[in-house]
């Protein structure tokens, strides 16, 4: 085995490990997410305005992990290439 194809299983499993732990975060953010807004919807004595500000909360972190994503992907994306490209 040659050196590139390690470093591509490593990225590989870097991958998949960083992946795994995204869907992880992501079951446990909509989870509370889920959580939250049961506890807004069923609590009359949160005004309006706090209840607004929760939801653009959430909209921030979903924004937030998304474009995480997105650039860890564009990373793993370029190191992939890289790779290749010295072959």
């Amino acid at each position: 085995m040659d050196s590139s194809q390690i470093a591509k299983q490593m990225i590989d499993f870097q991958k998949s490990t960083f992946d795994n732990m995204y869907n992880s975060m992501v079951m446990l953010q909509d989870h509370t997410e889920k959580l939250a807004s049961t506890l807004v919807e069923q609590a009359t004595w949160i005004p309006e305005e706090s209840s607004r500000v929760i939801t653009q909360w959430t909209e921030t972190f979903k924004t937030g992990r998304n474009d995480f994503k997105v650039a860890m992907d564009d990373i793993f994306s370029n190191m992939e290439q890289m790779l290749t490209a010295e072959k």
